[in-house]
């Protein structure tokens, strides 16, 4: 792992970046209740609020993503952190709901802007048997960013419910200051002169719609489809879950942290130790089509458990199995993309905010029908994904129709 090596502080100022960012968006989390008293607005609002993060940053990502590869990663990260750190301040002073989205609506645009540019910096750096450790990497700083979030939001709110939000704006800077002064680009001038036609090859891609429109045609069409049905699954099964075990168990605020922490922490262990390990042993189709299987045969099987520890034990392996899936999809998709790195970076946190957006929604609408309902959809969907999963070649062929 020479060249990962040699790009260890790089790889640690990305690392930086994702958790800050993704630290500023669990900040929400356990003080938007007081918010919506202290502002007078409803449950409806608060759900529009979330889709107007994810919907934005869907909007904005296949752009950032093409940006990236024509400016450069580096200013795409420190331009992304900046605004960041502006809608954390905004969220902050905020005293009427327009100034709540507008807030949200730029936390989307700076994440659309810094995701797709940290992980093809982060390919860029690393050949492809150290991709998927450095993958792995960046993604246990996602993960513990959004373990840490709704602890730290908790804490600090001890002295204001906008002193998080203040705080976040403020650490939000001094990273951008670091990376502008401390990283590197990672695209030398050389390689950008030998693609002089890369930015036509581009425009010829369309629009944000037009490219997920034609998505289908790519190599790695399958992936970004297990990408979707990942986060809305994910999602879905996050948005519910403390509703969920607070209906049916009686579970309290402790009992639900403790088992999302625990899971979370877990996963984020794994993928900074052993991921890079199980891809070489098993390779990155059995990876996902394994993950897929466990995950949505365990959101079933929250169905039909009752004791604490069992409910523990299941929900553990359901996080387990996501977060190992996160980070091979992107490992996978970014041995496809040769030197359209920042494109498909791009299409990829496109469709996760896809999986965002409807994950939340179609989960709220079917708990008020019926609290099973939810994770019955999310199971079914996990199945069929994992069935198509299989139909993918093996061996070399994998790479080619995956």
């Amino acid at each position: 792992m020479t060249v990962l090596l040699k790009n260890r502080g790089a790889l640690l100022i990305l690392m930086f970046n994702l958790f800050l960012v993704f630290t500023g968006i669990g900040l929400i989390i356990p003080i938007m209740p007081k918010f919506m008293n202290e502002l007078g607005i409803g449950g409806s609002i608060v759900g529009l609020l979330v889709a107007s993060f994810s919907l934005t940053q869907f909007l904005f990502s296949p752009l950032a993503g093409r940006l990236s590869d024509t400016f450069g990663r580096k200013r795409m990260i420190v331009l992304g952190m900046i605004v960041f750190a502006l809608s954390e301040v905004l969220f902050g002073i905020a005293s009427s709901p327009v100034l709540l989205f507008i807030s949200r609506m730029l936390g989307g645009i700076s994440g659309a802007m810094i995701m797709p540019a940290v992980m093809a910096y982060a390919a860029d750096i690393t050949t492809n048997e150290e991709r998927a450790a450095g993958m792995g990497f960046i993604n246990a700083a996602i993960t513990t960013g959004f373990i840490i979030g709704p602890g730290i939001g908790g804490y600090i709110a001890e002295f204001g419910i906008r002193v998080p939000f203040y705080s976040a704006g403020i650490a939000g800077i001094a990273a951008a200051c670091i990376t502008g002064f401390v990283l590197k680009e990672s695209r030398p001038a050389a390689k950008d002169k030998s693609l002089p036609n890369a930015p036509a090859a581009e425009k010829q891609r369309g629009g944000l719609f037009s490219q997920i429109m034609n998505s289908y045609r790519e190599p790695y069409f399958l992936s970004l489809i297990i990408v979707f049905v990942m986060s809305f699954g994910l999602a879905n099964f996050e948005t519910v879950f403390g509703l969920f075990v607070d209906h049916k168990f009686g579970f309290d605020p402790k009992d639900i942290a403790f088992i999302i922490t625990f899971g979370s922490v877990a996963g984020a262990v794994v993928q900074a130790t052993a991921f890079s390990w199980i891809l070489r042993r098993f390779g990155e189709k059995l990876v996902i089509s394994v993950c897929l299987f466990f995950a949505g045969a365990f959101i079933l099987v929250i169905l039909f458990v009752h004791k604490f520890w069992l409910i523990f034990a299941v929900t553990f392996i359901v996080f387990l199995a996501i977060d190992i899936l996160r980070p091979t999809i992107g490992t996978q998709m970014s041995k496809l993309a040769n030197d359209q790195q920042g494109y498909v970076a791009g299409l990829n946190s496109a469709f996760t905010s896809l999986g965002n957006i409807a994950g939340p929604i179609v989960a709220g609408y079917l708990f008020d029908i019926n609290i099973n309902y939810p994770y019955t959809l999310a199971c079914v969907i996990m199945l069929i994904c994992f069935g198509l999963s299989l139909r993918v070649g093996k061996g070399k062929d994998t790479a080619r129709m995956l």
